[in-house]
């Protein structure tokens, strides 16, 4: 599908403002994740409609491989502000995340 000219993979459908990677990013998709990253048009910091970044949600889940994929790299900003009741992407994961990392390390 990502071959198609006119898929627009950063694209949100939804009413919510989910963009597939933040879909990724919160269930646990590392392929569909990878694979989204890929793409050029794919803003890994892209917030949804509450201003939740993909590293929110996916350290906020516990998805530690998701997790990675995503600070591994260099356009991912951990401290990007999310909204007012999540703080940094990191905020309510942070604890998670970072045991996450370090053991991986």
């Amino acid at each position: 599908m990502l071959e198609w000219s006119d898929v627009n993979s950063d694209t949100s459908g939804t009413e919510d403002g989910l963009a597939p990677l933040l879909w990724a990013a919160a269930n646990r998709h590392e392929g569909v994740a990878k694979i989204l990253l890929e793409q050029r048009d794919v803003n890994p910091d892209k917030p949804d409609g509450r201003r939740r970044t993909p590293l929110l949600w996916a350290s906020s889940n516990s998805h530690e491989g998701v997790v990675k994929i995503l600070l591994e790299r260099d356009d991912v900003n951990p401290s990007v502000p999310n909204g007012p009741a999540y703080g940094n992407s990191l905020g309510p994961g942070l604890a998670r995340a970072y045991r996450l990392c370090k053991a991986s390390a």
